[in-house]
């Protein structure tokens, strides 16, 4: 079954953030960064992956949608 691109590309760019929040947990657990900013950016990227996620979701649905009624007008003439 092949993998589809609203799934991947939310899953790769999470991995990214979760890389990313490892790395600035050393700023945050030092106090050169505030739990809201550190943890508001987290949690604004998660959202926003969520969005993506279904912003891509709706545009497989439109393109599949597009394709069987170029099929059905293909088999019908």
């Amino acid at each position: 079954m092949k993998a589809k691109r609203s799934t991947v590309v939310p899953l790769i760019l999470a991995v990214y953030l979760v890389v990313m929040a490892y790395i600035g947990y050393s700023d945050y657990a030092s106090g050169k960064v505030s739990a809201l900013y550190y943890f508001g950016i987290i949690g604004i990227t998660v959202v926003i992956l969520v969005l993506l996620h279904f912003s891509l979701r709706r545009r497989e649905k439109l393109r599949r949608e597009r394709l069987e009624d170029i099929e059905n007008n293909k088999n019908s003439k």
